[in-house]
């Protein structure tokens, strides 16, 4: 492998530009992100993509905002316009847990450090940008960006802010991934339009002044939504609203989007297509020297560096749709896959990388086993306007052949290199359940999970059912909790088969929407039942653009508008998650206490019955950092409770 040169990584000083020979940036990004230059991290691959259209590009990682700005001013003056992400993450749920404390550690920062990401991050650096270069264009995007591109709930500041175009007085937001989009901004640019102009790119937003006229584009049809005004006023009409953005998220062929803010007009574009396989490969494909940049050499590892270092991203796109979830909003519901070809290459480039050992930690995406998987016939896709594939059930025009993966892994392990090849990535197990799936090849589903649980996991499968009551399932957009437990039995039956000795993680959520303490109660007492004991879990925390922060914030399901309940004090909060730990002795008074007021005894029979010993010992297992918060289930078996599981999981799922 060859040895990487400073110029092998895009500019972050006048120094490294020089040694370009450049004597002017075409364009200047500043990202909330230190700069790694690797095809998992947004700022390094728009900065790729930027340079492969012939562009001068720099890179500005991690502005100091706490002192003289030089930061900003450093590089000077871009030909073309700026570029500002808050980072792979919202600034703010890198900053804060779900309970609002600020965190202790940064994960996209050298060493870990905190403090050098500010809160609101694209906004401040914009505001900056335009102070100082009022007349350079500037353009945001990456999720802080995308998911705040409309009248949004900040949970941090407990109140509805409107678009980040208005705070961050930025021109122009990308939504979603910013690939295409910015191929038409640079096309327009080079042939002269001026930034101005520029007001019908598909996937970007733009702020109208009063006196300027809407753009006219006949191939588009257009909606208006509640302005932000209203949405401040009436909390059921902000929840309306979210009805309309989502459906237009996720139309193949969808309208314009307006909103009235205050004296100005949004004008929210429809999103580009989903990206073809020769794009995704060309975006991969660009040359990563998939490191960190040099600077940080001296300053201490990058957490979400080392946890990507050795991992492989096959595709793009969600298509589960899940309430709590932001995937959709910005990634899109259809998938857009690599080819097997652009995978085994990225493998290659790893394998040879001089500190591989043989392990790839990862082969996924935002769900591990959705490649490749698409309608069956097009045009049945291009008029729906569903936000989930799978939710209630598994649409019969979705083809969910895991025989692509399953062939994807098997050319993987085939390279000499590769010792074992992990799957990392979250699995959707309910697709894997013929019960469920039932329109797929129930051996070709039995293939995947043996082909995973024999050759890509190690000793434990984590999956994430997130609840066990069903009216909690069914706003979640997540399946019956019986298909956990089908799913379950096919997992014992392999492991069996097999002789391995596996361990199946489940993932739960507390205090999400319509969750009520008994029904905590009723999870805690059904996955005892199943041998489970749940240790590090996850608290819901509301981010912008999600169904479940919508009402989490008004009250209203966005698309009935009926009234829906929330957990929301701190007690509420505390009393559902402290229901995971029944098993802790300080707990114990606590949960007969809460269960008899509400006349539950056969639960606290359940789950502290008085003939029942002390509890079980803890188990120690490593913890996972989850994206939202510090959360990690661990199980242990607990044979005492195996007479007692179907006769209560049936008595309970009539009371529910």
């Amino acid at each position: 492998m060859k040895t990487n040169q400073l110029t092998d990584w895009l500019p972050t000083t006048n120094k490294e530009v020089k040694l370009r020979g450049w004597d002017e940036l075409d364009v200047i990004l500043f990202s909330g992100d230190a700069y790694v230059d690797h095809p998992s991290f947004g700022p390094a691959v728009i900065g790729r993509i930027l340079e492969s259209y012939g562009l001068k590009v720099a890179i500005v990682p991690q502005p100091s905002v706490h002192d003289n700005l030089q930061d900003f001013t450093k590089l000077g003056t871009p030909r073309l316009f700026f570029g500002v992400t808050g980072g792979c993450m919202d600034p703010m749920v890198s900053n804060y847990t779900a309970t609002k404390k600020r965190r202790d550690k940064d994960a996209y920062t050298p060493n870990g450090d905190k403090g050098f990401r500010p809160d609101y991050a694209t906004s401040v650096y914009s505001k900056i940008l335009k102070e100082k270069f009022p007349d350079v264009p500037v353009l945001i995007g990456g999720i802080e960006a995308s998911l705040r591109r409309v009248t949004h709930y900040d949970y941090w500041s407990d109140k509805l802010l409107p678009t980040i175009l208005e705070t961050s007085k930025a021109d122009m937001l990308v939504y979603g991934m910013g690939e295409q989009p910015l191929r038409e901004v640079v096309e327009l640019l080079q042939k002269g339009v001026p930034f101005s102009s520029l007001k019908t790119i598909k996937q970007t937003a733009i702020l109208l002044d009063k006196d300027e006229a809407i753009p006219k584009n006949k191939n588009w049809e257009d909606v208006e939504i509640h302005s932000h005004t209203v949405c401040l006023n009436d909390k059921k009409k902000f929840a309306s609203n979210f009805k309309v953005i989502e459906q237009e998220s996720n139309k193949l062929k969808a309208n314009r989007i307006f909103q009235q803010v205050n004296d100005k007009m949004l004008v929210i574009n429809p999103p580009f297509p989903t990206m073809l396989e020769e794009e995704i490969d060309a975006s991969f494909d660009l040359p990563y020297t998939r490191l960190p940049h040099p600077k940080y050499n001296k300053r201490g590892p990058i957490p979400a560096f080392e946890m990507i270092k050795f991992s492989i991203n096959i595709h793009r796109g969600c298509f589960g749709g899940c309430s709590f979830c932001t995937i959709s909003a910005h990634q899109g519901k259809f998938i857009a896959s690599r080819s097997q070809e652009s995978v085994l290459k990225e493998v290659d480039k790893v394998a040879n990388m001089p500190d591989f050992k043989g392990y790839l930690s990862d082969i996924g995406g935002p769900s591990a086993n959705m490649y490749k998987m698409k309608g069956k016939v097009q045009s049945i896709c291009d008029k729906c306007v569903a936000p989930s594939c799978i939710s209630p059930v598994i649409c019969s025009n979705l083809d969910t052949s895991h025989k692509p993966l399953t062939e994807l892994y098997q050319a993987v392990d085939k390279h000499p290199k590769v010792k074992k090849s992990f799957i990392g990535s979250g699995i959707r197990h309910d697709m894997l359940v013929p019960e469920f799936n039932k329109n797929a090849d129930a051996k070709e589903l039995d293939d995947y999970t043996e082909e995973v649980m024999t050759k890509h996991i190690s000793g434990r499968l984590k999956v994430a059912p997130e609840h066990t009551s069903d009216p909690v399932l069914k706003l979640m957009r997540k399946p019956s909790f019986t298909y956990f437990h089908k799913f379950k039995e096919r997992f014992d039956k392999i492991n069996i088969k097999k002789g391995l000795k596996l361990q199946l993680i489940p993932y739960f959520i507390s205090n999400h929407p319509a969750c009520e303490v008994e029904d905590m109660a009723n999870l805690a007492a059904e996955t005892k039942d199943m041998g489970f004991q749940l240790e590090q879990v996850q608290g819901f925390t509301p981010t912008p653009m999600t169904v479940a922060t919508v009402i989490y914030y008004s009250g209203y399901h966005p698309y009935t508008l009926k009234p829906t309940k929330t957990p929301k004090t701190k007690k509420e909060k505390d009393d559902q998650h402290r229901f995971f730990f029944w098993y802790k002795k300080e707990n114990r008074d606590w949960i007969k206490k809460t269960l008899n007021k509400v006349g539950r005894k056969d639960l606290v029979e359940a789950l502290v019955p008085e003939q029942e010993s002390k509890g079980w010992k803890s188990v120690n297992l490593k913890a996972v950092k989850n994206t939202f918060d510090d959360a990690v289930p661990t199980t242990k078996s607990n044979s005492s409770s195996g007479s007692r599981r179907k006769r209560k999981h049936k008595s309970r799922k009539k009371r529910r």
